[in-house]
């Protein structure tokens, strides 16, 4: 089987998005500190917009290259995986705070 392949601004992006979501949410619910609500929703906002960048610019980069490579294509379909993260996170939030 062979490895999937990702550019890496792609690949960097969704762990460092990912990650810091995480971190931030299991933060939260540790020490349910009223100013991680606000970080944490400025933080959604910043990382939307720079999903958003990263993932138009990776299809760009997917719909103009004529090599075949298929790395920034699978790097859209990883960012795009964000979403629904980002949407059970929320949920978890609403649920348990």
């Amino acid at each position: 089987m062979r490895k999937i392949k990702f550019s890496p601004l792609g690949e960097k992006t969704f762990l460092i998005s990912f990650l810091l979501g995480t971190f931030l949410l299991i933060l939260f619910w540790i020490t349910e500190a009223e100013f991680l609500i606000i970080f944490g929703f400025y933080y959604v906002v910043i990382a939307a917009v720079t999903n958003l960048l990263i993932t138009l610019y990776e299809l760009m980069e997917y719909l103009s290259d004529i090599s075949g490579k298929k790395r920034n294509g699978n790097s859209v379909l990883l960012l795009l995986l964000n979403i629904p993260v980002t949407l059970l996170y929320l949920t978890m939030f609403f649920n348990f705070s």
